[in-house]
């Protein structure tokens, strides 16, 4: 179902949502909130009822009405695919083991899905994320965005897409250290020029199973297994991956390993195989962002999202 552009009245600028044409998607198990404020992406900005941001290449505009979601028209078919409106949502939570503590962060994730980011962006994004909280995260994104990426306007407002390997691989280190990266920016430029030069091809990666898919990434200058697993769940759609960062490392720990003090990484690893399965990514993310948002901030880990590769 469509809804017309409106117009704005009285000389007041009308919302977003009524200066473009909008398209109803149905009603699938979606939160926008959960899904867009958990860790997974970083450049989505609240507009009016909705959520503003870049779906690849192109700007996008969604919003959740009663149930269901609605996007701009244009961007329709690539928002359902984003937001992966064709994962199997209730079998996926089914999957799910039936301890307290993986219940309790379903019961709060709710309506999260795993987002089909593109897979350089998502790639990017976790290697600039190394030892630094969301928020961190979200402004490094903005920046090279308004400085390095295809800028696209939709409704009057300007959004901008991720820059591209090619684009990022064209510049110096001190153009991205003014980006606050650090020296994350030596490790973003040596990515996007192997990748550019095609000396690591992404395609080729997505072609590859888990392990060896990995092992490839693993290759590119700042990617370590954490950021790897990030790289496939968000990325290249291996749900089975399980990232483990400072807080889900603790969440094992103290929720399924309590008596054992001594629980190595490569333990935490074969459990999280065999408990969680082929949706392992879902349950990963439902855990981290339960534990990050509900456990008291006095306990909370120092380190966030992009910790301990």
């Amino acid at each position: 179902m469509k809804e017309g552009a409106g117009q704005t009245q009285g000389g007041t600028e009308a919302p977003l949502r009524d200066r473009v044409e909008m398209l109803c998607l149905g009603s699938p198990r979606l939160s926008l909130d959960l899904t867009l404020q958990s860790g997974q992406a970083f450049h989505w900005v609240r507009e009016g009822e909705g959520w503003l941001g870049a779906v690849d290449q192109r700007a996008a505009y969604v919003e959740i009405r009663g149930e269901a979601l609605w996007s701009e028209a244009g961007a329709a078919s690539a928002v359902a695919d984003y937001f992966a409106l064709d994962h199997p949502l209730e079998q996926i939570e089914r999957s799910f083991p039936a301890d307290t503590a993986m219940q309790e962060a379903l019961h709060f994730c709710r309506g999260m899905r795993i987002l089909r980011q593109p897979r350089w962006e998502a790639l990017a994004t976790f290697i600039t994320s190394s030892m630094k909280q969301v928020a961190h995260i979200a402004q490094i994104s903005h920046t090279l965005r308004q400085r390095f990426g295809t800028p696209a306007r939709l409704g009057g407002r300007l959004v901008y897409a991720y820059p591209t390997p090619a684009a990022l691989a064209s510049l110096e280190e001190a153009d991205l250290r003014a980006c606050a990266l650090g020296y994350r920016a030596k490790n973003l430029l040596a990515s996007a020029r192997l990748i550019a030069e095609g000396k690591v091809n992404l395609e080729a990666v997505a072609a590859l199973p888990d392990e060896a898919a990995r092992r490839e990434l693993e290759r590119l200058p700042g990617v370590g297994e954490k950021v790897a697993n990030c790289a496939l769940l968000f990325g290249f759609e291996r749900l089975s991956s399980f990232p483990v960062d400072v807080w889900i490392e603790r969440v094992l720990r103290e929720k399924y390993f309590p008596k054992r003090k001594n629980v190595t990484a490569a333990v935490l690893r074969t459990f999280c195989a065999k408990a969680f399965g082929p949706y392992g990514g879902y349950a990963q993310q439902y855990l981290f962002h339960q534990a990050r948002l509900t456990w008291k901030k006095k306990e909370a880990p120092v380190r966030k999202r992009g910790s301990a590769q």
